[in-house]
């Protein structure tokens, strides 16, 4: 769970920020001021904060450079989220030490939550390539090892776009690059999950879907399908048919299906 402390003046904004946070699953915290962010950075376990520039006595600027100064958590990442749009307001906060900006005007309490996820899957991502890099092999995820992925995908690019990260975080990659083979591949070898495109030569995603489903060697294991489309109908028809997750595969990073994959291998069978 993400620790987020939303540093909001306006209480009527804050509390609409703060349930649409606490109901995507994040652990909520608070503060009107500046003083109470640096309060509760000191005492608590803070992720991400979530910090409005303008607010009376100590504005977000002071509230950056405290926390930068030491005596904090350097690992706590900071969201500036502010109506100033100035380049030298995002600059300064930069600068000073924050790790991102965003302009109110531009997002939704919704669309907040989504970019702020968004952010720190980078964020984490950056930190975890950092490690690699280094050499430091704690990075690995030993729940993944020996976890083998079929990717069923005639595009090349995104065999390898998605692929590459997959085997990156540990896991085993196999790819099939049309629907027929792919279903030859899931039937007759083992894998624990299987990425599917939707649209493919020979067989297309939806009926691999169902023939995956109609077996018993492969009815249980989890299907992601992405496809090239935005097309609500065709989403509810795979996800009828069995499919665990559906993607739009130019609007999810390779990120976001690793972790989404992590997420479907840590589930019981039976939920």
């Amino acid at each position: 769970m993400t620790n987020i402390i939303i540093v909001e003046d306006d209480p009527m904004i804050s509390e609409i920020y703060q349930k649409k946070f606490s109901d995507s699953g994040f652990h909520v915290m608070a503060a009107e001021s500046g003083e109470q962010a640096l309060v509760l950075a000191k005492k608590e376990k803070v992720d991400v904060m979530l910090l409005d520039l303008i607010m009376p006595k100590m504005n977000g600027f002071e509230v950056i450079q405290a926390i930068r100064s030491g005596g904090y958590d350097e690992n706590i990442k900071i969201i500036v989220f502010s109506n100033l749009n100035q380049r030298e307001d995002h600059e300064k906060a930069i600068k000073l030490g924050a790790d991102g900006f965003i302009l109110k005007a531009d997002y939704t309490p919704s669309a907040l939550v989504k970019e702020v996820e968004r952010l720190m899957d980078q964020y984490r991502e950056g930190e975890k390539n950092s490690l690699r890099m280094s050499g430091d092999e704690s990075v690995v995820d030993k729940n993944t090892a020996g976890k083998r992925i079929l990717i069923v995908e005639d595009e090349n690019i995104f065999i390898e776009m998605f692929g590459d990260k997959l085997k990156q975080d540990g896991y085993e990659v196999e790819a099939a690059n049309n629907g027929a083979w792919g279903l030859k591949e899931a039937l007759s070898k083992k894998f624990d999950i299987f990425i599917v495109d939707m649209i493919m030569p020979a067989l297309t995603g939806d009926e691999i879907v169902a023939r995956l489903k109609m077996e018993d060697s492969t009815k249980n294991i989890p299907i992601i399908v992405l496809s090239a489309s935005v097309d609500s109908e065709v989403e509810k028809k795979v996800l009828a048919l069995g499919a665990d997750a559906f993607y739009v595969k130019t609007q999810i990073i390779p990120s976001q299906l690793s972790k989404k994959v992590a997420e479907l291998l840590s589930r019981k069978p039976s939920e």
